[in-house]
């Protein structure tokens, strides 16, 4: 990795699996690589991505946006010491408004996240 690189992370839970990779792996295989190619889109670019592609939500969570054959998908990250680029929750979105839920759980796992690593998001 070059000098000013970002890194992305998946959150994984105390038990060791990870959320995310397993919210991925549960999708077919052309909505896997889309979601995978914009999350390399956002690694590069980093906090200079803008919309469509992420978008703002509260605090520190941010969410990669993706829409494949009608469908819409969100990956909720937040951005965090040492140029990483942390991805915490990963749902298929079916409402117009990110669900409570969804923004709770990644809030959670966000907090989580950093009790153990220490650091903070950005």
């Amino acid at each position: 990795m070059a000098a000013g690189d970002w890194s992305v992370v998946f959150y994984h839970d105390d038990s060791g699996s990870s959320p995310v990779r397993e919210f991925l792996a549960g999708l077919e295989p052309r909505v896997q690589d889309s979601l995978l190619a914009s999350v390399e889109i956002l690694r590069v670019r980093n906090v200079h991505t803008r919309e469509p592609l992420v978008k703002h939500l509260e605090d520190k969570l941010w969410e990669l946006r993706d829409q494949v054959r009608g469908n819409s998908y969100r990956l909720l990250y937040f951005f965090f010491t040492g140029r990483r680029i942390v991805f915490v929750h990963g749902f298929q979105k079916k409402t117009r408004k990110t669900p409570r839920r969804e923004l709770e759980l990644a809030r959670a796992r966000s907090r989580r996240f950093l009790e153990r690593e220490g650091g903070e998001a950005l």
